[in-house]
């Protein structure tokens, strides 16, 4: 890719980085760097929570800045480095559907494991089975989905060595019966990052993964997510309807679905980038309606402009590109809010 192309992506990335989610909402999501391909470098752009990661081989992608973004509160509200259900959202609070973005162009994804799963989502010898149970041998890495912040990182009941990573989009994944945690509680990880080692510990017949999708608290299969026999994700934007958490409802496609889901999803993806829309213009309208002006007049000065309006000479400045030692103008207007 060349530095001109570049350029014009990180200045589109840092000035809205959500207009870049229509255009590639149905596109294929790029495999993310497993250990082995080191970095060359790290670029800033222009917006403070995302980040440029070059790579030995010369290719690149976007990541969000986990220091950055762990200050959002989906990464503080309700926030628990020890219960596996923290919320306590009772059944009829839940939204009936909920759209959500799974990855876009700044967020990418890592199969947990490409293989036929050996346990399904629901109920197995009468008792819920809140995931999905992959083969995984004992010792072999047990990579991040999404990209995310590990809450939990501990022995946890049954699960044994339990790694739950919150996702930007409320969504949490668990992995568990793992012989070795190689995060910690706090930890921010992209996807494809190694978490843990798999293994047989708690509550496990022998080495496997038990894999979990959950929202709110509430899990849901995770088919509905990712084919495991593929690898593949089957949607980058995911409408999750509330009927997903009841054990029964496991993933069921025929092929003649299919149409009916891509149109259901498109004009889910359709009415929330309307609302994404109508809520920005709302947030500038409410931001200039805010703004406050004022004319300068004889003798005033940019200290007793700012005495006057409770604000700071240096805010004064930032605002209308000026410095302390710029001339005041009789009846020029300046912006004091």
């Amino acid at each position: 890719m060349s530095g001109l192309m570049l350029a014009v992506l990180l200045t589109v990335a840092g000035a809205n980085p959500d207009s870049l989610r229509a255009a590639y909402g149905k596109e294929s999501v790029p495999t993310p760097k497993l250990p082995g391909t080191s970095l060359a470098d790290t670029l800033d752009t222009g917006n403070p929570e995302v980040k440029v990661i070059l790579y030995s081989d010369h290719t690149w992608r976007y990541v969000r800045d986990g220091k950055k973004i762990s200050k959002n509160k989906v990464f503080t509200e309700d926030w628990n480095e020890v219960s596996t259900n923290p919320y306590r959202v009772a059944p009829e609070h839940l939204p009936d559907k909920v759209t959500l973005w799974i990855v876009d162009t700044l967020d990418s994804y890592c199969c947990p494991n490409k293989t036929q799963h050996s346990s399904l989502f629901g109920y197995r010898h009468g008792r819920r089975h809140q995931g999905i149970d992959l083969p995984y041998p004992t010792g072999t890495p047990v990579y991040a989905t999404f990209d995310g912040k590990v809450r939990i990182a501990d022995w946890t009941g049954g699960y044994g060595n339990l790694v739950v990573l919150r996702h930007a989009n409320g969504l949490e994944t668990f992995y568990g019966h793992c012989s070795e945690l190689k995060v910690k509680a706090g930890d921010w990880v992209h996807a494809g990052d190694v978490i843990a080692l798999g293994g047989s510990t708690g509550r496990s017949s022998g080495p496997h993964l038990h894999f979990e999708t959950r929202y709110k608290g509430y899990a849901f299969d995770p088919m509905w997510l990712i084919d495991f026999k593929t690898g593949e994700l089957r949607h980058r934007l995911f409408t999750l309807r509330k009927r997903y958490f009841d054990a029964n409802s496991r993933y069921v496609q025929e092929e003649d679905d299919e149409e009916v889901i891509a149109e259901g999803d498109e004009k889910d993806r359709i009415e929330a980038e309307k609302k994404a829309k109508e809520e920005a213009i709302a947030r500038q309208k409410a931001a200039e309606a805010a703004m406050q002006y004022y004319v300068i007049k004889s003798g005033d000065t940019l200290s007793k402009i700012a005495a006057k309006y409770r604000t700071s000479v240096s805010t004064l400045c930032r605002l209308n590109g000026m410095t302390v030692n710029t001339k005041l103008q009789i009846g020029k207007r300046i912006r004091v809010k």
